[in-house]
This record gives C-alpha cells, structure tokens and sequence, in this order.
C-alpha cells in the first residue's frame, strides 16, 4: 500500500508525506499526516536501515496532537523503499505503549492486508527494470539443439520443417505482443526487437525476457506435429533467453547485421561441410579439417568447382535468415490483432493466423530501413 492509501487504514487521516532528506541517508526523516476533519497532524520519524533499492525502513510510533479525548496512536508502521517509493503499513489503535516490533524485521497486521506474518519474504524480491529510451532486444536460443536435432532426424545443413517451425513459434510471440516491432531468426535463435517507449510489465527486464521465451517454447512444441507430422517429438525443447538493452537505431541496427552476418558465415560453412560429407564421403572430422583457416571465398570455390553450387543461388531463407516485421499500419493492425488474441476463446486461439509479414531480406544495407521508416519511428509507438 502506497503512502496515499493510509486514509484507507484511518480514514480521518489525509496523507500529505514531507520527506525533510534523502532516504538512502541514516538520519530521521519526517512525515507529515494531517487530519481531513480536525487540526490534527503527526510526524512519523523514519530510520533507514540500508541502502535505498528495497530497504526495509522503520516508523517510528508517535502520537497525534489533538485536543480531542479521542487522539489515537499510530501504535505500529513499517515501511520498504520499493520502485523509488515509499511503501508503509499502518496500524491505528486506542492510545497505549508502542508494542516492541517483531522480531522478523516488518511484519504488521491492517485488516485484510497483511495476508500473513510470512509476507516479509517478498522485501527479498527484486526489480529489474530496463533502461528508458532504450530499444529492448530479446534474444532466444536453443539449448543443445545439436543434440535435438540429431535425436529427431533434421535434414543437414537445412531443414526448412525446423525453420518453418521457429518462424511459426516467432510469429505466436509477435501476436501477443504488439510491442514488438520487428523479430529475426536463423538456425535455432529469434530475436525480438521492443520498441523504446514500450511499457510492457513497467519493463521488467526478467518479466519480459520469461513471457517471451516460454511462450516460444510452448508454441514451438504445439505446433510441432504440423511441421514433422512423421516425426514424434522425444523430449521436450528448452531454450535460453537474455535481454539487451540498444541506445540507439545505430546500435540496433548494427546488432541485427551482426546476427545476420553471423546467419551467412554459419550457412556458408554449413553448405560445404555437409556437402563434403554427404557427396565426397568425408567423415565428420576429416570435413572439420579441410575447412579449417579457409576464408568465404575459399568456401564459394569449394562449392562451385567441386559442386556446381553457386552460393548466391541458394534460398535467401538459409544465407538471410527470417525477418518478421509489421504491415505497414503497424500500429493499429498490431493493436486489432492483440486485442482479438486475447479476446478469443481457448478453442478459437490455435485457429487464428498471425498478423506478421514474413520477409527474407538483407538487413544490414540501408535498402530495407528506408522501404520500412516506420520500424524506427518512436512516435508510432506513443510515449
């Protein structure tokens, strides 16, 4: 409870808080409470007793002045610094010596909001919210999917099954959060891009990055038998999430170019080992070997003199990697589309089709950011 709900604990009290220093500093500290219906005020001291990030932090009993024979005592008030505010508990009673505090450091009764004297625990929980101004980059990832893929029969070096499967599981995530502008993928990553005045769960960093990566997950798994009908799945997948935070469109956009970049390197040396492998009878190793220190344009002759495989022919789906971005009524057709998934019935939601368009483009040129303006444009996206 917030320092302006008191009145709900004592409702002739009009909470009117006079913070006289920092709270981070070991010194008292004054509260001011004022009567809504006579001239009575209070002053809580307040002791801090650690540093300001989720500080447990004491109030001091004190008396209300008022001529009246009905003046009460705050016989008990504990508070914590959570978010940059001052959360307090009150508890109003007849005048009467201060009860010694508990022992567990803040527990308190007020009626029916202190659920039990085990409640103190959550002082032990703690924020993390994101940067403001700042492009917030979720980033997925397969774990051992090495192993996962050997175990269900991937086709070598691409399975457009899996890679149909993660677009799938992508565009789920984007329909259910309309605050993501843009999500790339290749191999067994997606990262999803979140505009920079999102609001999303006040922009807790590990209340986002969770949604997001269970989400996937679970999308990943239901959609499983519509892409390996023929395949049964023999364990369930788990994957690795992080969040990080870009300043600015140039830092954006040089991280989506290194994951792209990353996209072509990894499919180039793909492209040749398998091909070594499945068409010269190399073994595994011995395909590492003839691969080691070569460079791009040692792979792109391998290809094409051994080959006959000219790599720029190859589908831009393997060397570009899936770029999943709004239509270009961003805006609105995001917030439609949220606002009917959640709308929707159980039955209703696996039928219905995300709104995302799904493109194989270079993202590392200017070409695609200048066809697309409206990705980077904060005010789009509200304040």
């Amino acid at each position: 409870m917030v320092l302006s709900s008191v009145t709900r604990c004592c409702p002739t009290l009009q909470c009117v808080p006079v913070i006289s220093r920092n709270l981070a500093v070991p010194r008292p500290n004054v509260l001011l409470f004022k009567s809504a219906r006579r001239r009575e005020t209070t002053q809580l001291n307040i002791r801090s007793l650690g540093s300001l990030s989720s500080t447990p932090v004491l109030l001091a009993s004190s008396s209300l002045s008022s001529p009246s024979s009905s003046s009460k005592l705050v016989s008990k008030a504990t508070g914590s610094l959570r978010g940059g505010k001052l959360v307090c508990l009150l508890r109003v009673s007849p005048r009467r010596p201060s009860p010694t505090p508990s022992r567990r450091g803040i527990h308190t009764q007020v009626g029916v909001m202190a659920k039990s004297k085990f409640e103190y625990v959550k002082q032990f929980e703690t924020d993390d919210p994101c940067l403001q101004n700042c492009w917030i980059v979720v980033r997925i990832d397969g774990k051992a999917f090495h192993k996962f893929t050997d175990v269900h029969h991937y086709m070598k070096p691409n399975d457009e099954r899996g890679l149909g499967l993660m677009t799938r599981a992508a565009q789920t995530v984007m329909a259910d959060f309309s605050e993501v502008v843009l999500a790339y993928g290749q191999s067994d990553e997606f990262s999803f891009v979140f505009h920079k005045n999102c609001k999303l769960y006040n922009r807790r960093a590990s209340k986002i990055m969770t949604n997001v990566v269970s989400l996937f997950a679970s999308s990943f798994t239901l959609y499983w038998p519509r892409y390996f009908n023929t395949q049964e799945l023999q364990y369930p997948p788990a994957f690795d999430a992080r969040v990080v935070l870009y300043p600015s469109d140039d830092n954006l956009r040089d991280y989506l170019s290194w994951r792209q970049a990353d996209c072509h390197i990894n499919n180039l040396y793909n492209t040749c080992f398998w091909k070594l492998v499945q068409e010269k009878g190399l073994t595994p190793a011995q395909s590492q070997e003839r691969l080691k220190g070569t460079l791009s344009s040692d792979k792109n002759e391998l290809l094409y003199s051994q080959f006959n495989i000219n790599y720029n022919n190859l589908p831009e789906l393997y060397r570009k990697g899936t770029v999943l971005i709004r239509p270009r009524d961003a805006e609105a057709q995001s917030e439609r589309e949220t606002n009917n998934y959640r709308g929707y019935s159980a039955s209703k939601k696996s039928e219905r089709k995300p709104g995302s368009v799904v493109l194989h483009s270079d993202i590392i040129g200017k070409k695609f950011w200048e066809e697309h303006p409206y990705i980077l444009n904060p005010k789009l996206y509200g304040s």
